[in-house]
């Protein structure tokens, strides 16, 4: 038998097999951060939901640490979350909601094994929740649907079924059927075996909610027509064949269903248990070759995200990793794939927004958060032994542009640092070039709201009070060293320098680009298509 350090390769695959790697994805607004906070509470790693209601006031969702997601109320950067519920370890990782930050949201999902798509029970999949899906669908990543805020009057539920169909192509199969109108949430129907849950309300909904279940003839007895009303939707359903298929559902191709009303905690254990039971645990990840790497070879991971000014007082920065195969132990040195250098693993944490936790060890599927990575960046692989590189974490195509100059020029190094930094992190695009000079670097971003992040945290964590303005284009396309001396003589359209060595063609509008394409059809303008 074959190991990893101290551990077996049975315990590793076994430890893998608990795992429950999955990220929580919707439109802004669905509930994301409460729903987080709400499972949390279910499973015992908090006392208390940070999204009450309550007349003594509000208190932020440990989640959103950021001044301006507490602001806002949206969620900006990603928090991971670890906790073990009945005999499985699950690590939730949520993601901002926000279409400026879909950039931020796609690194996430490389690195889950499932989702969980939240739909607002009053707007039904609306814009973002259905990008998000597609990116899902492309990796094939299983979904699993909950409609959120049930609580609130909102569309009937045979419509959202038919909508997800449609819309999405896969086929809703719920396990649960919601008892009472939207608005009237009273409990729930569990398809799997006719019985009834009942809920509960708790003070605002920061404690966990009452739930009874009993067979169909006390619920009859205690909702009547509410009750029956359900039972006969939910037949419908059952002559539609919309049961749930476990290899259907693995293969993307239908996605569970469950009615909820995080705010209240109403329905979260139904969502943990389902989980447990259906979502799939941390298996073999392919290499960039297609190969896939053993969860019982000795350790691998990949970077998906790097997070800095989390902690005010150390001005650190933490590359979270998702581990895909063997163990990792804190203190370990590995091999940093894409430059061949040791990197030692000293600082090594969980981290749930400003929270954290030193970690030892971590199996596959488990984030870890390594502390003052200051070498790693997004997509950057790490083994032990055995060489291996996972596939790249694509970028996506810039739509905003603005140039970026200081406001006091004694502060250029403060200034310098931070854009190193926000480049590093992938919170905007740096581009350059020889006639702009690196005292005024241009931004990309995928939504305007990552510059007011930027410029915020230029401030805010390197004293570095900057100045933005707009640049008149809106389509990136990728281009060659050769085709620079055409593309710099016509108008309306500037070649930048990328950090990560990629030319990049900023065009006007998508006529400029196309009247550049018909004059010059042999200059090279790839599209930066993400995969």
């Amino acid at each position: 038998m074959t190991s990893t350090g101290d551990y077996s390769s049975k315990t590793i695959r076994e430890q893998a097999a608990r795992r429950r790697t999955f990220a929580v994805i919707s439109h802004p607004d669905a509930g994301k951060s409460t729903l987080t906070e709400a499972l949390a509470l279910h499973a015992r790693v908090i006392g208390q939901a940070g999204a009450t209601h309550g007349k003594a006031g509000r208190r932020a969702t440990v989640s959103d640490w950021q001044k301006m997601e507490q602001e806002r109320g949206i969620s900006i950067s990603s928090a991971a979350l670890q906790f073990e519920y009945r005999d499985a370890v699950l690590n939730l990782i949520d993601t901002p909601g926000h279409a400026d930050f879909s950039e931020d949201t796609y690194r996430v999902l490389s690195s889950v094994d499932c989702t969980i798509m939240l739909v607002d029970a009053a707007k039904g999949l609306e814009t973002q929740t259905m990008k998000l899906f597609e990116v899902c669908a492309h990796r094939n990543i299983p979904i699993i649907t909950v409609i959120n805020k049930w609580d609130r009057p909102g569309l009937e539920p045979l419509e959202l079924m038919d909508e997800i169909r449609e819309r999405t192509g896969m086929l809703p199969t719920p396990l649960t059927w919601p008892v009472g109108a939207s608005g009237d949430f009273r409990g729930v129907l569990n398809r799997a075996d006719g019985t009834y849950t009942k809920y509960t309300r708790s003070d605002g909904g920061a404690s966990i909610a009452g739930e009874e279940t009993m067979d169909a003839e006390a619920a009859e007895a205690l909702e009547g027509d509410a009750f029956t009303t359900a039972v006969d939707e939910s037949d419908l359903l059952e002559m539609e064949e919309q049961n749930h298929d476990q290899e259907s559902f693995l293969a993307a191709k239908s996605t569970p269903v469950m009615f909820a009303a995080a705010v209240l905690n109403f329905g979260v254990h139904k969502i943990l248990d389902t989980l447990v039971d259906l979502a799939p645990p941390a298996e073999p990840r392919p290499d960039k070759n297609g190969e896939p790497r053993p969860v019982d070879a000795p350790f691998s991971g990949f970077v998906f995200k790097v997070q800095a000014g989390m902690d005010a007082n150390h001005r650190d920065r933490l590359a979270y990793i998702r581990v895909c195969s063997g163990v990792f132990e804190r203190g370990m040195v590995v091999t940093h794939a894409s430059t061949g250098k040791p990197f030692a693993t000293k600082y090594a944490q969980q981290v749930f927004g400003r929270d954290r936790a030193v970690i030892d060890e971590a199996f596959p599927g488990d984030v870890v958060g390594l502390v003052n990575a200051s070498a790693l960046r997004v997509g950057d692989s790490l083994y032990l032994d055995q060489p291996v590189e996972f596939p790249g974490i694509p970028t996506f195509s810039p739509e905003h542009f603005m140039v970026i100059r200081a406001k006091d020029s004694s502060k250029y190094k403060q200034f310098r640092r931070g854009i190193e930094q926000l480049d590093h992190e992938g919170v905007v695009q740096v581009l350059r070039s020889d006639l702009r000079g690196d005292q005024a670097p241009v931004l990309g971003a995928v939504g305007p709201m990552q510059f007011e992040v930027a410029e915020d945290r230029m401030v805010q964590e390197f004293n570095a009070p900057c100045r933005l303005e707009p640049l008149p284009y809106t389509i990136a396309r990728r281009t060659t060293e050769e085709c620079v001396p055409t593309l710099a003589r016509e108008r309306s359209v500037e070649v930048l320098s990328r950090s990560d060595g990629e030319l990049l063609a900023l065009f006007s509008d998508r006529w400029r680009l196309q009247g550049v394409e018909r004059q010059h059809p042999d200059l090279v303008l790839e599209p930066l298509v993400v995969s």
